[in-house]
Parts: structure tokens; sequence; C-alpha cells
């Protein structure tokens, strides 16, 4: 999945997202780590400096590795690293060719180019995440004292206000985005051990050149490996559910708003619809992700492999789903005369003199938070 040109990846594959984890990045993220690791043992004394060039070089033209080949070969090895190593070693001269891939396993290289992958689309996710909640609290500062009917249970209830409903929103969105900015700043961590996670072949200097990945790859250096301690998968796949959910709640209530006999918003396009669709894969991909948590001993008969693809097609779900209410939410249209006039035909009636004080401190706790998200 990619840049999708397929029938349904107009809909499903909206953003930048679904580039940042398509097959050619995932590819330049396990290249990455390959030079990065022989970088790093050239650092360290472990490797001749020219062989470390030779095999930074190779490494830094991944077009001239067919991920259709490569893809092909795993089914041979069980994955796609084993291929891309027996490639990336004709592409690299003697003696440095026995050189690439020293020490580490097939499973290292892939949980470290994941992470890359998802830090790497984390930062358009954020950044449309960002945007919605930064909508959210312009409508409920701009409809602070908008009154409008409280539904509940899809029954008319005391009147609330739209600018209330909006900081509700606002809560949620960027609740979700500062779960996934603590994610990707703490969880998003180098994994490298070897076979069996005993950095046995670097001997004393195993945690140094775990030291040099991290900082050379820009992930968080975690104490020990984690190749079978799936808490960091967890963790991420948590926060993507989390923000797809917080997603759809606002645009299900926009949808709700914008049916004709309700027509108190207008959103002029598919956007908060989409939106749902794109959300609702997520808790699946969830669930899928955790039941794969369950890895043998000291690497995984299966359930490694099973986190590729739901992994993937969750960042993908999410960031359109994101993407997908941005746009829902830059096009909405607000009818604050039909709320009114709604409300005055039920004959409903409450007090209100606290809304506006809510949506004062849900707007005063965003701007702090922005304003420490920003030194």
């Amino acid at each position: 999945m990619g840049a999708d040109s397929s029938l349904f990846g107009g809909v499903l594959a909206r953003g930048e997202v679904a580039a940042a984890v398509a097959d050619d990045a995932w590819l330049t993220a396990m290249l990455q780590v390959e030079a990065a690791l022989a970088e790093v043992q050239a650092f360290t004394g472990l490797l001749d400096q020219d062989a470390a060039d030779a095999i930074g070089l190779a490494c830094a033209s991944p077009r001239s590795f067919s991920v259709a080949a490569i893809g092909a070969a795993a089914a041979q090895s069980g994955d796609p690293v084993v291929p891309l190593v027996r490639a990336l070693r004709a592409a690299v001269p003697e003696p440095a060719a026995q050189a690439v891939h020293r020490g580490a396993s097939s499973q290292d290289v892939l949980d470290t180019a994941g992470m890359l992958v998802a830090a790497r689309a984390l930062r358009p996710l954020l950044a449309d995440l960002r945007a919605a909640a930064d909508l959210t609290a312009r409508l409920a500062r701009e409809h602070r004292e908008t009154v409008m009917i409280g539904r509940a249970g899809l029954q008319r209830a005391a009147p609330t206000t739209f600018g209330l409903k909006a900081a509700g929103w606002l809560g949620g969105l960027d609740a979700a985005r500062r779960r996934l900015d603590q994610v990707r700043a703490e969880r998003l961590a180098v994994q490298f051990g070897g076979a069996a996670g005993t950095l046995a072949p670097f001997g004393d200097a195993g945690p140094d050149v775990v030291e040099g990945l991290a900082t050379l790859l820009g992930l968080s250096e975690p104490a020990m490996p984690w190749h079978t301690e799936r808490t960091r998968i967890a963790d991420l796949a948590g926060a993507l559910g989390a923000a797809a959910g917080a997603v759809a709640k606002v645009a299900r209530d926009l949808t709700l708003l914008a049916q004709p006999e309700v027509d108190e918003v207008s959103t002029g396009s598919p956007a908060a619809v989409c939106a749902l669709g794109c959300a609702a894969a997520a808790p699946g991909l969830v669930a899928n992700l955790l039941a794969a948590m369950v890895h043998e001993h000291e690497q995984a008969a299966g359930a490694w492999h099973a986190e590729w693809r739901p992994l993937r097609e969750l960042l993908v779900a999410t960031g359109s789903a994101v993407s997908w209410l941005r746009a829902a939410l830059e096009g909405l249209l607000v009818h604050p005369d039909v709320m009114r006039a709604n409300l005055a035909k039920s004959g409903i009636g409450g007090d209100l003199s606290a809304a506006g004080l809510l949506v004062d401190r849900a707007l005063d706790a965003y701007g702090m938070k922005r304003a420490a998200a920003a030194t």
C-alpha cells in the first residue's frame, strides 16, 4: 500500500501517510538501517571505514534494488531482509560485501526500519491532527454563545451551545495528538540484539553499537532489545486507534448535524463520511496488533510476521481519517440561525450560564498546551 492508485485509494488512502509507508519507503528505511549499522561499526573500530563507506554508498541508491524481486524472494526465507541483504552484498565490492549486515538479525533490521517508517508517517498525520484541533478551537471561540439543542440518545435534551460541542471535539483531538507525540518521542526505538537478543557478535561494544544506531537514525535508545517484548508496537497501535476514535466522534457529529431534517451545519463534501469510513478500520487493526504480542522465547514463530500488514494499514487508516476530518472542518459551514430555530421549536429551555465558562477553560487549556509544545 502506498500512494494508492487503486479503485479505493482515493478514499481510503488520503493524505501523505500512505506514501510514507509504501513499499519503497520501507525499502529505503531498511537500507538506512544497514548503512547506519556499518557506519557505527566503523566508528567503534569494529569495521574498516572504507568498507562502511562502500556499504553506505550502495544503500544510498534504493532505486537500484527491486521491491518486486525482494518481495518474491522473501517467500523463500520468510522475510524480505534476507533477499535484500543478498542483493546489497552483490552491490558492494569485496571485501566490504562480507561486512554487510554483520551481527544483525532480520528482525533487527525490519523492526528498526518499521520504527523509522512510523516516525516519518506520524509527521503528516500529526500535522493534520493539529490543524483539525486548531479548527475546532476556532469554532469553539466563534460559537461560544451560539445556542442549540443538546441531544442525548439521539433524542432532544437540554440546550447547549455549538461552541461547547466544538470544545468537546477539541479535547478529544488534542488528547489524541499529545499521546501520539509522546509515543513518537519516547517509544519509537531502535531494535537491535542479534539472533537471540544478546548482542553476542559485538561483545562489550554491543551497547555502544545500539547507542550509535539510535543517534544516527534519530530513534530512541532502548535499555535492552525488545524483539519479543512488543509493548512499543502496542503503544503505537493504541495511540493510533485512539486518534481514529477521536476523529470518528467529530465526523459522526458532523454527519448527523448535516442531515437535511437538521441542517445545522453543511459540509459541502463527503469528507466527514470518508473520515468515518477510514476510522472504522482502526479498531480491528489495533486488535490484530495486540493479538500478535505473544512472541515465543527469543524469536517468534509467526507473530512477528503477523504485525507487518496491520501496522502499515493502521497508519494509513488513521492518517486518512485525520486528513479527511481536516478537510471536513476546513469546508464546514455553520448555521446558527437554524440552530436557534430548531431549539425554539423544541420548546426546551435550560441554564447555559456555565457553558461559556467551560468553553473558555477548554480554550485556555489548549492554548497552554500548544505553548508548552512549541517550547
